[in-house]
């Protein structure tokens, strides 16, 4: 609406809806990028209207080329030198938002990894096709520079689930062209940053006049190369002022580095303001493509502003770490509200979804659907005693199983062994893990060993707000002598069957254990743990390699004494634990819904946990103790430079001059030269698993750079790879070692195509000398199996 804010954006249709007053003639302004700006008339009992806009004819008649250098290079650099007085232009504002997100699916498969994919809550055809996600949001938000933001979610409609909360919403939608990166998964260069021309040339496609008097030019953007951090398309800049007008741009899955996305395009519309002379977004469009396994699919979101004020008199105490908050009743507006309240109206594919879906939920939350579904579900096959078997009571929100057989590792204290639980969850009244209780049985039984271990667990959740948990756990089990658990077992299990090398060291304990867990405050996460152990060393069962191949055969269970195979590690002892611990994430942001808080990453400050853990009641007096320990930690994104992360450890040790060797501090080394952690910076690549454990004052210091290809895109047919550099710095200190480094250099993000789960490090260890280096090659995935 000319002279206002009142604004809408077309569906997919070209259809538009906006509220006016009928009683007077007001007149509607219609423009689109690429398009002469149109006026027509409305009101007075005028309730449709139909439009066509004409392309828009640019020209580059008057344009002067000189010096081979394409006008466009010098408009950009103009909008360049003008970036932070253009963007210091809005100090602050609220405004009324509205936005809707549709994702849609082709080619779904029946099941993926053995599990029933089903209809994705009725979104399915025949085809295995349709849409699987829409949503609208309606919201109020607020603004103040340089980042301070809040929405006020007041109404959410989510397709098939009336109790469901929408997660499209402004905040989302809140980056701008004229900061140096956007953030759309990876952090892209924007075309008008500082350090714009080193990534995109320039061409100056045309200029035109919109509501003749805004000389606007429109640039086509062009990537340096192709896999670097950038958009493609076209950019349009107000002559004199060098704002920005609007955007058509796209980038790729491989500038953003998530190979399964194939295209993003962002579309932004502005308007001008009279009364404060600026530009100001209103309308935006982020479309997207992907596709995996010969799945594929795609998905837009559209967002609309509307309804500006510029001179709010926002404050700091306006805002808060709540930076979206829905309203207790934002899912329970009626058909009438969003008829009055959304701006886009909804194509006849997303009102077929909504009638659809409405009335499959209806049959869905009936008693003799669930009965039905849950019959069928619950059927018990043959195979079931192998690949595991699960219950379900859709009604009560019950569900009980075991997980079957095929849990099956190798170590030389049990041999091969064989693991499997068995459990029973009460979930809450919606289904769902808000609050729950579940109680679970853990049995483990060693074939060379002859013997089972039982141990059993009962875990209660309250509610989904500061999350407190508490928990039970208690019987007899395997653990690690390493209570960090650096060495996965299955590697070890490959380890120890193919080469000899069984570095999964263990002993057993009977114990009890209770811990309880809450969120004090936003950001602020405390727990508490008492334990009773009763310890015992134990030796191998099997000191045979199954297959001999030269490598100098297993070694004892005890580290100490690799060679004394009848050695304990330690004699026989009960001890209890008592252990207090914080995690303080500084100024946490969280989203606010009435079923629950949930947090979100920011990568602002570092994140701080802290632990004090009593050892005490030991029936050997000089196994008690006490440690104060403390890490920091941080992933942060340096703009295009890619991702910097640190961690720092430190404890203080306290009485525990001849503490059992189990309390010691072990810190997390590797020996079989495969990197299994997909976060590097808490190992160490090459040191021996216990050859520096301690049990007096430590430190320890872990650096990391990932490029994320801000160098090697820059390299002539290794950016064609989109390889990621990657350099690193770990040290750690000790009272009784001298201080012990490791430096290396590698590349991340190694694979093909959608396939990128492969990292490689050459690691040079120092320790009073140079000791000889070795490649680390890193599986992401596998601490997850």
């Amino acid at each position: 609406m000319e002279g206002t804010f009142n604004g809408t954006t077309t569906n997919a249709n070209g259809e538009f809806k906006i509220i006016i007053d009928t009683s007077k003639e007001q007149i509607l302004v219609f423009k689109f990028l690429g398009f002469e700006t149109e006026k027509k008339t409305a009101g007075l009992d005028k309730s449709y209207l139909e439009v066509q806009l004409t392309e828009k004819v640019t020209s580059l008649d008057d344009v002067v080329i000189s010096n081979n250098e394409d006008p466009a290079y010098t408009i950009i650099k103009n909008a360049i030198a003008q970036r932070k007085l253009n963007l210091a232009k809005i100090k602050e504002f609220k405004a009324k938002f509205y936005s809707k997100g549709i994702w849609e699916i082709q080619n779904a498969p029946e099941k993926i990894l053995g599990q029933e994919v089903g209809d994705l809550g009725g979104g399915l055809d025949s085809t295995r096709s349709g849409v699987v996600y829409l949503s609208e949001t309606v919201s109020q938000i607020a603004y103040k520079a340089p980042n301070l933001f809040k929405e006020r979610i007041i109404a959410s409609k989510v397709s098939g689930n009336d109790r469901g909360f929408s997660f499209n919403s402004a905040e989302d939608f809140n980056f701008s062209i004229y900061e140096n990166t956007i953030d759309l998964g990876n952090n892209l260069v924007s075309p008008i940053a500082n350090f714009a021309m080193n990534y995109y040339d320039y061409e100056l496609v045309g200029t035109f006049y919109d509501q003749d008097r805004f000389l606007v030019n429109k640039i086509k953007v062009i990537p340096k190369r192709p896999n670097d951090a950038v958009f493609s398309g076209f950019i349009y800049i107000i002559e004199d002022t060098w704002e920005v007008f609007g955007v058509e741009l796209k980038t790729t899955g491989k500038s953003l580095q998530i190979e399964v996305v194939k295209e993003i395009n962002l579309n932004q519309t502005f308007s001008y303001s009279e009364e404060n002379e600026f530009w100001v977004l209103i309308s935006q469009d982020i479309s997207f493509s992907w596709g995996i396994f010969g799945i594929s699919g795609g998905g837009d979101f559209v967002a609309s502003y509307k309804n500006y004020d510029f001179n709010s008199e926002l404050s700091k105490k306006d805002f808060s770490n709540a930076v979206i908050v829905f309203d207790q009743q934002a899912n329970t507006k009626d058909s009438l509200f969003w008829e009055n309240n959304r701006p886009v109206p909804l194509t006849s594919m997303e009102l077929e979804d909504y009638t659809f879906k409405d009335s499959i939920q209806i049959l869905k939350n009936s008693k003799p659907y669930k009965d039905s579904v849950d019959t069928a579900r619950n059927k018990f096959s043959l195979t079931d005693p192998i690949f595991g078997y699960s219950w379900q009571n859709s009604t009560t929100n019950q569900v009980a199983g075991f997980t079957g057989l095929t849990d099956v590792n190798y170590n030389t204290v049990q041999g091969f062994n064989i693991k499997s639980d068995v459990y029973f969850t009460q979930k809450d009244t919606t289904g769902t893990y808000r609050n729950y209780w579940e109680l679970r049985s853990y049995l483990d039984y060693g074939f060379s060993e002859e013997k089972l271990r039982v141990y059993g667990s009962f875990v209660k959740k309250f509610n989904n707000f500061s999350k407190p948990f508490l928990s039970f756990s208690g019987g007899a089990k395997l653990e690690e002598v390493n209570s960090t658990n650096p060495i996965n077992e299955r590697l070890s299990s490959i380890t120890s069957i193919f080469f000899e090398r069984n570095y999964l060291k263990l002993y057993e304990k009977i114990f009890g254990k209770a811990t309880y867990s809450q969120e004090i405050f936003n950001g602020f996460r405390m727990s508490a743990t008492l334990e009773f152990e009763r310890r015992r060393a134990l030796t191998n069962s099997t000191n045979s390699p199954l297959i001999s191949n030269k490598n100098g055969g297993f070694t004892s269970n005890n580290p100490l004494a690799p060679e004394a195979f009848g050695s304990l590690l330690f004699p026989s002892h009960n001890i209890g634990r008592a252990t207090i611990g914080g995690r303080i994430n500084f100024d946490q942001d969280y989203v606010l819904t009435p079923n629950g808080k949930y947090d979100t990453y920011s990568d602002r400050f570092p994140v701080l946990s802290f632990s004090y853990e009593k050892g005490f009641a030991s029936d050997i007096s000089d196994f008690n103790y006490d440690l104060i320990k403390a890490r920091l930690t941080q992933t942060k994104t340096i703009s295009r430079f890619g991702e910097l992360g640190y961690s720092l450890n430190g404890g203080l040790f306290f009485n525990a001059e001849n503490i059992s060797f189990l309390d010691f501090k072990h810190f997390n080394g590797n020996q079989t030269r495969v990197g299994t952690s997909s976060d590097y910076l808490n190992q160490f690549n090459l040191l021996p698993y216990y050859e520096l454990s301690t049990n007096s004052d430590y430190a320890d210091v872990h650096l990391e750079h990932n490029f994320k290809g801000y160098l090697l895109n820059k390299v002539p047919l290794l950016n064609q790879l989109n390889f990621n550099m990657v350099i690193g710095a770990k040290s750690l200190f000790t009272d009784s070692n001298k201080p012990y480094s490791e430096f290396s250099v590698g590349l991340d993000n190694i694979g093909f195509g959608q396939f990128r789960f492969f990292r490689i490090d050459y690691v040079k260890p120092y320790q009073d000398g140079w000791q000889n280096g070795a490649i680390i090659f890193g599986i992401k995935l596998l601490d997850q199996f």
